[in-house]
């Protein structure tokens, strides 16, 4: 069972079906363990398996009595199509219970889902939260900054879009040397002043056994499916971001 684990870790962004796969196996011969439900469902997301992703999710949420992959379950929600209920479970829950990371990953969800309702004020408003800062690398920071920057561009406020965007290439770099130097260390990122043209253009998100598992992905007897149709403690920085440019506006949407 754990080899399979450990094989679609490795396989799951080259090739999330055969991940998939392999932690279909590990659930045939594990399947109440919390971790393998936790698998199956990351696995069936990245499959775009979204029904299926939130029935693990659920299962998995009941079984370990943890929060961290409410995230996911928003994102799932989106993807079969239900934005509304996807924020409704985003707002049941308490962020400050979540770790940095999750937290993170929730606002960006919810952001997701205000865009999918037309929503783009408020969608921006979902971002605007304590670890959006433009002067410290973590590794969530990237995703934070360009989802940011995309909602900026729906906004059509393209030229703080561009800064936000720049911010994110520069959070990836700091955050890629700092984790080739250690998990701990803090490297300052200096962007050299100069000039940039106005931004236009717009972002747009081992052989195997038998696949086969006969009760994974059916809701559990104590909790009914839904219709589905046709839900840590303080990081240290990796890196400290310093930029230069005097002129580069850095507002918030109040």
């Amino acid at each position: 069972m754990a080899r399979h684990l450990v094989m679609a870790g490795r396989l799951l962004e080259e090739d999330p079906e055969l991940a998939h796969r392999h932690v279909l196996s590990a659930a045939r011969r594990a399947g109440r363990i919390a971790v393998v439900r936790e698998s199956l469902a990351i696995s069936a997301y990245a499959t775009g398996d979204f029904a299926l992703a939130l029935r693990e999710l659920r299962t998995f949420r009941r079984i370990s009595g943890s929060d961290e992959q409410v995230p996911l379950m928003v994102d799932s929600e989106r993807g079969v199509g239900r934005p509304d209920k996807a924020l409704e479970l985003g707002r049941s829950i308490d962020r400050s219970s979540l770790s940095p990371g999750a937290q993170v990953s929730l606002a960006i969800a919810m952001s997701g889902a205000r865009l999918d309702l037309g929503q783009p004020e408020l969608a921006l408003m979902e971002l605007e939260i304590p670890q959006l800062d433009p002067d410290r690398a973590f590794s969530y920071s990237p995703a934070l900054f360009s989802a940011y920057a995309l909602v900026l561009e729906e906004l059509g406020r393209a030229d703080e879009a561009a800064v936000w965007q720049r911010r994110a290439d520069i959070a990836e770099r700091a955050v890629f040397a700092a984790e080739g130097g250690g998990d701990d260390e803090t490297i300052e990122v200096i962007e050299e002043e100069h000039e940039a043209a106005p931004s236009t253009g717009r972002q747009t998100d081992a052989s195997v056994p038998d696949a086969s598992a006969p009760d994974i992905g059916q809701p559990d007897a104590d909790e009914p499916d839904p219709d589905v149709a046709p839900d840590a403690p303080a990081l240290n920085p990796t890196a400290t971001l310093i930029e230069e440019d005097a002129d580069v506006p850095q507002q918030r949407q109040d």
